[in-house]
């Protein structure tokens, strides 16, 4: 008999001399824990997470910040081509584009990154992502929004949080740092402050990544328009260079 996921439930029935004993054996593409009811590959994943490098986001009144280690496992890696914060679901975004003419909300597009994460937990053949993922975005209806995602498929939203190695010492620090009101300078600063807190060597522009996300004025957004026979509005999203980033160590 086929169940959802795959698998089949299998009855083993005993020889005669052992009739009053029945076993029942569940065989599915993953891993359950038979004492506590757990999916145990996602385990497995969210303790890889957890010995990932430490990364944060942190959202401010005016956009939101997203800072992570960015160190390589060896010095004969070219550290250019390294990259930890990126733009993601570029494609999904162009399909709800041209159905419905406008950008899709951050919640829109972290359900469906949820959703291919979530699919990989419960089909044949696959294993559970072993990442986590802080999203960040702005879009006209809910305005700067930060969310996380976990191997399971399952999101939050969040005003400042953090995944990897030391994030339980990161999100301890920011909940004695963190406020509404607090600006997108002072938000980059925080983030930086959380960094140093577990970070092993010294840090320099070279070691850590940040991207900001910024919240467009009205009036960029009536004039702000990338060619006026598309209409669409100028990104908010960017990473901070080098030059950047080492100013804000500098402070």
């Amino acid at each position: 008999m086929a169940n959802a996921d795959g698998g089949a439930y299998r009855f083993i029935f005993p020889s005669a001399n052992l009739a009053a004993s029945y076993f029942l054996w569940l065989a599915t593409p993953l891993q359950y824990s038979r004492l506590a009811g757990k999916l145990v590959q996602i385990e497995h994943a969210l303790a890889a997470v957890s010995q990932g490098t430490t990364s944060l986001g942190i959202k401010a009144s005016n956009g939101i910040v997203i800072a992570t280690e960015k160190k390589s496992s060896s010095i004969l890696i070219d550290d250019s081509m390294i990259e930890k914060v990126a733009v993601v679901a570029r494609k999904s975004a162009q399909a709800y584009w041209k159905i419905y003419g406008e950008y899709p909300p951050t919640k829109v597009l972290t359900q469906e990154i949820a959703t291919v994460m979530q699919k990989a937990t419960q089909s044949g053949g696959v294993r559970p992502f072993g990442v986590s993922l802080l999203v960040a975005g702005w879009d006209i209806n809910r305005g700067p929004s930060l969310y996380q995602v976990d191997p399971s498929g399952s999101f939050w939203a969040w005003k400042a949080s953090a995944i990897g190695k030391n994030m339980v010492n990161a999100k301890t620090f920011l909940e004695k740092r963190y406020n509404d009101d607090i600006s997108l300078e002072d938000a980059i600063h925080t983030a930086l402050l959380t960094l140093k807190e577990g970070f092993e060597g010294q840090m320099t522009e070279k070691t850590i990544e940040i991207g900001v996300v910024t919240v467009p004025t009205l009036e960029e957004l009536e004039a702000g328009k990338i060619g006026g026979e598309t209409g669409r509005p100028k990104p908010t999203f960017r990473k901070l260079s080098e030059e950047e980033v080492r100013d804000y160590l500098a402070l």
